[in-house]
């Protein structure tokens, strides 16, 4: 098991007060001191305006907040959590994750999902489509995108997405294609289509507990499309219920059940401690301890 942070991109106001550049000079400072404390991942959420109510605060948009993290570090894996695949074509998400992964020399992960936020959605002119058509929205979405990663010209045509021989180079440098996470909590659909298309699901804030129980039904997706299940990984975003946990004995303990479950990633959210460097420092001591961090790597299952 491995872990990753959230650098914040400004969604649940940690830049609130600060000059955009002076947050922007942040979250490098941060990005760059996660990679040197050895965590495996950096990730970035997708949103565009903060919780309800809305002010005027930094926030920075996810695929050139990666860009620029991905120019300021040279190890450390960059990924999504997760974008909302409505909010661009998929053809261009392809388009822009493949040259990512050129730029950061194929550190890239595509974390992908239907996306909850509805005041974004309506504030940015996206409408709300229901919960269904939004996953209908990530099925289609994924189709285009795998086939643009992976085969030599891209046809397909659906209700939400379609390319028609679509050449797409560069594919990105990682073989056999750039890896997608899909991320999200629902049995019915998003396990179902992370079975078809993700290399790893995310887990959203659940309990050692819940992810115990979901892993045999995550096990049944995989089964239902005639794929080893031990070729999906599992991985928890750690934050709310599962995470309010002290530091020390007892976060190390929270984050040993993961591992005994057969996770493979945890993923904290950073969120308004980017302000203290401390607090990263505080996080990598207990991942170091439970053996989640490059140096441990001998001691990782």
């Amino acid at each position: 098991m491995r872990a990753g942070i959230v650098l914040p991109q400004g969604c649940d106001r940690e830049y609130k007060g600060l000059a955009p550049t002076t947050a922007w000079q942040l979250a490098y400072e941060t990005a760059q001191q996660i990679e040197q404390l050895e965590f495996e991942s950096l990730w970035m959420y997708d949103h565009f305006q903060v919780h309800p109510p809305p002010e005027h605060v930094p926030i920075f948009e996810s695929f050139i907040g990666l860009a620029g993290i991905a120019a300021k570090t040279s190890s450390i894996r960059l990924g999504h959590l997760v974008m909302a695949a409505a909010f661009r074509n998929a053809a261009l998400t392809a388009k822009m994750i493949s040259t990512l992964d050129v730029l950061s020399k194929g550190r890239m992960t595509l974390g992908i999902g239907a996306g909850w936020k509805q005041d974004e959605w309506k504030a940015y002119g996206y409408g709300f489509p229901s919960a269904g058509t939004r996953l209908d929205m990530l099925e289609d979405h994924l189709e285009v995108i795998t086939r643009l990663l992976t085969v030599p010209v891209a046809s397909y045509a659906g209700q939400f997405a379609a390319v028609h021989e679509a050449y797409h180079d560069p594919k990105g440098l990682q073989k056999p294609r750039i890896p997608i996470v899909v991320g999200g909590n629902g049995p019915q659909r998003t396990w179902r289509i992370a079975a078809r298309f993700a290399d790893e699901l995310n887990l959203d804030a659940l309990t050692p507990t819940e992810v115990a129980a979901a892993l045999p039904i995550i096990r049944d997706r995989c089964a239902e499309v005639g794929r080893d299940p031990a070729t999906l990984r599992v991985a928890v975003h750690f934050w709310g219920r599962p995470a309010a946990v002290s530091a020390g004995r007892e976060r190390v303990e929270r984050l040993l059940e993961y591992r005994s479950l057969g996770v493979s990633r945890i993923i904290f959210e950073l969120g308004t401690r980017i302000r203290d460097p401390e607090s990263v420092e505080s996080i990598a001591d207990d991942c170091r301890v439970a053996g989640l961090l490059a140096s441990n790597k001998d001691q990782v299952s």
